[in-house]
């Protein structure tokens, strides 16, 4: 039998697939080539150093994010990250040209310390599929994913690995060295460190068990809560009885407005018609150029809020936005100034084939009307009027103003029907209505 000398022991290490280790002071002892001695040989001090016996490195990419930090929930930022598993924790870089930099010049990464560590597949943390979460025993959590399903279940049954392995080995020392046999996978400690080691990890196990049983607790506590209050809150009729939400104008029925303000013609629509036909019959595009959406949802607001408004203010000095405001209050009825009630009847007026028979018809409709709607209707008809008149600066003929405001004051309570021709008569009647003032209001 051949004796090798001490200098090819690294040599044979590498051909070795199990191993018993020695007392450093036997490592200069010859080895044996046969292949009944190929499990006894020995190990550097170097080798035990770096502490790579046990785990082989695996590396690749994944994307990865971190929602926790020591317990402290953090908003989800998916990063594709090359990832490196070795002994014992689970490093992050850009790419690999990154690792090969950090090797280089020996500067640390981003990394998890698997010692301890709970890794479980979760469908709950993230709307993306093959999706697992670590959590580290400072309290940590982190979800690494992949579309691949291969990639993910060889990264998971990896890193269970690691972590399992981790929880009963640890680097050795040449004061502390165990003794594994050729078939054996574990490595024997001293009899107290082990029993402290585990009762670490069970100790560590049974903290995240709570923690996550108190959480879902919490959860449940929450939603029980939120289902009494809904089912126990009070109606709005309630509220408005004990006058804790007041009626607004926007939104508003008509009837129940003009009752509320002792009038048939709303406050806000009177105050709109004067600002209007005050500083702006020769506006351009009246009523049919928007204002400003977020300056009319500023007056909407005081308006509901029943505070003094007054539009020769400098912020209500655009009057496309006094506009605006006045189409958003008639499409905003509940029920609107046509109510849809009378909607058939005025339709089959317009279709009537004499022009007479249409005023006529149309006349007797208007004074059927409730009140508020007819009162209100004749002011703003009459204000349409005025604008048509100076057509001639603000370019707004009767025939643009029936397509603005046709949809706004008429329209079906089930749009079944056919729109584009339903349409065709909301604005023939409104046209109609405003050259024939007169003789539809006396």
């Amino acid at each position: 039998m051949r004796i090798k000398s001490v200098n090819l022991q690294h040599e044979r290490l590498s051909q070795s697939k199990s191993m018993v280790l020695f007392d450093p002071v036997e490592a200069t002892k010859p080895i044996s080539r046969h292949r009944r001695n190929h499990s006894q040989h020995c190990v550097t001090d170097n080798q035990i150093h770096k502490g790579f016996l046990l785990n082989q490195s695996k590396e690749g990419i994944l994307n990865k994010t971190k929602i926790s930090e020591k317990g402290k929930k953090l908003r989800k930022n998916w990063t594709t990250t090359y990832v490196v598993l070795s002994e014992e924790r689970l490093e992050f870089y850009r790419d690999a040209k990154e690792l090969t930099a950090n090797m280089k010049s020996g500067t640390r990464s981003e990394y998890i310390d698997l010692r301890g560590a709970l890794i479980e597949w979760t469908n709950e943390k993230s709307s993306r599929k093959n999706v697992f979460q670590i959590t580290t025993e400072s309290g940590n959590e982190f979800l690494l994913q992949s579309d691949a399903d291969v990639t993910i279940q060889e990264w998971f049954c990896a890193i269970r690995n690691a972590i399992d392995s981790s929880g009963t080995v640890r680097p050795l020392s040449a004061l502390s060295i165990g003794v594994r046999k050729s078939a054996s996978t574990e490595i024997l400690l001293p009899g107290n460190e082990l029993k402290e080691k585990k009762n670490e990890l069970r100790k560590s196990l049974v903290f995240k068990l709570n923690y996550s049983a108190s959480d879902s607790s919490d959860r449940n506590r929450v939603k029980s809560r939120l289902k009494k209050f809904i089912i126990r809150r009070p109606s709005l009729k309630t509220l408005q009885e004990k006058g804790l939400i007041r009626d607004q104008v926007f939104g508003c029925h008509l009837e129940t407005l003009c009752k509320r303000e002792s009038c048939t013609v709303p406050h806000f629509v009177q105050i709109c018609i004067e600002a209007v036909e005050k500083r702006g019959l020769n506006a351009d595009g009246l009523y049919r150029v928007s204002g400003n959406l977020s300056t009319i949802q500023k007056l909407r607001f005081v308006v509901n809020q029943e505070e003094k408004l007054n539009l020769d203010d400098s912020q209500w000095e655009d009057i496309h936005v006094v506009t605006g405001a006045l189409k958003m209050f008639f499409r905003e009825l509940p029920d609107p100034l046509f109510p849809h009630s009378f909607f058939e009847q005025f339709v089959d007026a317009i279709k009537l084939p004499e022009r007479d028979r249409q005023i006529i018809t149309l006349r007797t409709l208007v004074r059927q009307l409730p009140p508020c709607n007819r009162d209100t209707m004749r002011v703003l008809f009459e204000h349409l009027r005025k604008i048509v008149v100076n057509a001639s600066t603000n370019l707004m003929s009767t025939q643009s103003l029936g397509i603005v405001f046709g949809p706004t004051l008429l329209r079906p309570e089930n749009d079944s029907g056919n729109m584009a021709v339903c349409m065709v008569y909301q604005n023939q009647i409104v046209e109609l209505m405003i050259l024939e003032f007169d003789s539809v209001f006396c």
